[in-house]
């Protein structure tokens, strides 16, 4: 049987599209398609069920694809490491979120890029998790960092960190709140205070405030910048509330420039998922990224 034409089976199989799968593989998808049809002929079964929107493996395409999948898997890692080991650097494509990125993920990277003579190259995008994740899917990126979790084959998830959203805001917005009334009132108190956020819609407000107070946030934003750090900085000039994450906010809490309003019993959390689309982890130079990365975020708070 053709390596070429298994390779091009297992990557529709994860890729769940004949259009995805080409985008993958470098071809056209007229010539995936032609390849499918062929492995058919040669098995005499169907293995895809041909949908609206891409394709559904059959009972033989599945059994097919879980024999064959660690076998090419194994030799696209003999392959890579031959690579590796011929030249001194590869190069790296991370994508995710722009403040975590920045601030966790891409100083532990460049910390191992260069250890021990074994570096990479590195190259990073920023993007929400759709955007990320489609990147990936699409042989763009070649891990990313998601607070979604992928669904399907194509892609694989593992839990990288969860990471606490706080309640701040300037010290002379604390004191105006007052945390008495803020304690035995709620939400209510917060009603008529300015609010820092990314978006229009509130996401980090609505979520704290949906986990702490069990209600919607009265307010509308007053000052909106699509960007964590440029909230923080407008929190700690005194533009009004704000919800971050602790990584992000610690420093300005320790300083005394922000205050954390209100510490509950049970913080809001949010996970961060770190994605490799599935069999890519043969390469050495994802494989070593990958373990980094989760070694590292294991003493991240």
């Amino acid at each position: 049987m053709d390596l070429a034409l298994l390779r091009t089976f297992v990557t529709v199989h994860r890729a769940g599209s004949f259009t995805r799968a080409a985008a993958l593989l470098g071809l056209s998808q007229p010539a995936v398609t032609s390849q499918i049809r062929t492995l058919e002929r040669q098995l005499g079964r169907p293995l895809f069920l041909r949908q609206a929107r891409g394709v559904t493996p059959t009972t033989i395409g599945d059994e097919l694809a879980h024999k064959a999948a660690p076998h090419l898997d194994a030799l696209v890692e003999i392959a890579e490491t031959g690579i590796d080991e011929a030249s001194s650097l590869r190069t790296l494509h991370l994508a995710g979120p722009p403040e975590f990125t920045a601030e966790r993920a891409l100083p532990a990277l460049t910390e191992l890029a260069g250890e021990d003579g074994q570096g990479f190259a590195l190259r990073a995008s920023f993007g929400n998790a759709e955007e990320t994740l489609e990147g990936l899917a699409a042989g763009h990126h070649d891990l990313a960092i998601s607070t979604a979790r992928p669904r399907g084959a194509l892609l694989t998830a593992t839990p990288l960190c969860d990471e606490e959203h706080v309640l701040v805001a300037s010290p002379r917005w604390e004191a105006r709140i007052g945390s008495d009334k803020l304690h035995s009132e709620g939400a209510p108190a917060l009603e008529n205070f300015p609010v820092v956020e990314v978006h229009e819609s509130l996401p980090f407000v609505s979520r704290y405030w949906a986990a702490v107070f069990d209600s919607r946030p009265a307010a509308s934003g007053t000052v909106i910048v699509p960007d964590l750090r440029a909230v923080l900085a407008c929190a700690t000039t005194g533009a009004g509330l704000a919800v971050l994450p602790r990584y992000l906010c610690a420093p300005a809490v320790k300083r005394g420039d922000l205050m954390e309003l209100l510490e509950p019993a049970v913080p809001p959390l949010r996970t961060y998922f770190l994605v490799a689309r599935t069999g890519t982890l043969a390469m050495p130079h994802i494989a070593r990224a990958h373990e980094w990365l989760l070694h590292t975020a294991t003493d991240w708070s």
